[in-house]
């Protein structure tokens, strides 16, 4: 992967973060209590579900665009994606079949983070292989 392709790769990971994270809490809030209200989460406990993961997914998206501990931040974006799914999938499974697919879009990111993750053990190891 070219700095240019590697570049618009943590752009474009940064700005599904942001958007997510803005578009659950300000536009789409009441998708967000219809779905945790469909796997019986409701109230003070939904509020809190959509705001803390309207904030994990901003603090995602600037740690991307600040480009600090990659390693890291691939690490946490893989297991928050895969909770994302796992949670979702026990709240409500026909999102699997879900034309639009908010889920089975997850399979590419995760093959797109852990690539990003190779690269950058690679390009730590060869730092650490210079010293």
């Amino acid at each position: 992967m070219n700095k240019s392709t590697h570049l618009l790769a943590n752009v474009s990971l940064s700005f599904l973060w942001l958007f997510t994270g803005i578009t659950s809490v300000f536009f789409a809030k009441d998708v967000g209590y219809q779905v945790l209200a469909n796997g019986g989460i409701d109230g003070w406990l939904a509020t809190v579900a959509i705001y803390s993961g309207s904030l994990v997914d901003v603090a995602i998206g600037i740690w991307v665009l600040i480009g600090v501990q990659r390693r890291r931040c691939y690490q946490v974006q893989i297991w928050v994606v895969l909770t994302y799914s796992l949670l979702l999938t026990f709240i409500d499974p026909s999102f699997w079949l879900h034309p639009f697919g908010p889920l089975t879009k997850n399979m590419p990111i995760l093959v797109l983070l852990f690539h990003l993750y190779q690269l950058e053990q690679g390009a730590v190891r060869q730092t650490s292989d210079l010293d």
